[in-house]
């Protein structure tokens, strides 16, 4: 302990030395097997688990695989297992975390390699069998020269919120029921089905989304562990929208 000023005392702090146990794995390799590898990095202020793993890939071990793009939560790309939870490695603070750290792919997308799991071939698998774009005939007829169609301002607010998904992949590997049916959309996929069913400009009707999420592998396959709603980096309400659907489709 110090003094300062004979009044406020603050505690004296020495860095933490962190364990990273880290899975690694290539599945292109022949000779590769899965297998957990332990590296140690003493703690700095305001760290993050992005900036640990590109300190140890930068000084410890350039063959470590795991992905980023933005660093600021937007992207989703950095998107991993932390101590068995899904998160956002650029979004979370080691000093949070215990001084053991094991990390662990996304379970649920194919492993490119170690860290790295592809989630851009699901999500495009996902996006094409739900069509997740505005369904409007007269769409091509649009004159983009004139101002854009009014939008109720409350009405784009809504859409907006939903928007915001960033496709992390936090929410397929949080879900149960997505790790025991591979045809289970997801809440991303029924979260996306609830924005273009709330766009005005969107033409399909109650049976044409119903085709799509009315079943097993959609809303009705949810098993409401809410695993979704709680691993959501970006605080979406999943857990909201998918009973929403799935209240809409049992009527209809």
């Amino acid at each position: 302990m110090k003094t300062v000023n004979k009044q406020q005392i603050i505690p004296t702090t020495s860095a933490r030395t962190l364990t990273f146990n880290i899975f690694r794995h290539n599945p292109s390799d022949p000779s590769s097997t899965p297998r957990m590898q332990h590296y140690q990095l003493a703690e700095t202020d305001t760290m993050t688990l992005f900036i640990a793993l590109n300190d140890i890939r930068e000084n410890q071990d350039p063959s470590l695989a795991f992905d980023y793009v933005c660093r600021a939560g937007i992207c989703g790309s950095c998107a991993m297992l932390v101590n068995g939870k899904p998160s956002l490695t650029c979004r979370t603070l080691t000093k949070d975390l215990p001084d053991v750290i094991n990390l662990h792919p996304l379970p649920g997308f194919a492993l490119i390699a170690d860290l790295s799991v592809d989630t851009g071939q699901w999500m495009q698998g996902m996006s094409e069998r739900l069509e997740t774009w505005i369904h409007n005939q007269h769409l091509a007829e649009i004159d983009l020269s004139q101002v854009e169609e009014k939008m109720d301002p409350q009405k784009a607010r809504d859409i907006y919120e939903l928007e915001r998904c960033i496709e992390c992949g936090c929410c397929v590997a949080a879900c149960a029921t997505a790790q025991m049916n591979d045809n289970f959309i997801g809440a991303v996929g029924i979260n996306q089905i609830a924005r273009f069913e709330l766009d005005p400009r969107d033409e399909r009707s109650a049976k044409d989304f119903y085709q799509l999420i009315g079943s097993e592998d959609g809303v009705f396959g949810c098993m409401t562990l809410l695993g979704c709603d709680d691993m959501c980096p970006k605080d979406l309400p999943l857990a909201q929208q998918i009973a929403f659907m799935r209240r809409k489709m049992a009527t209809r």
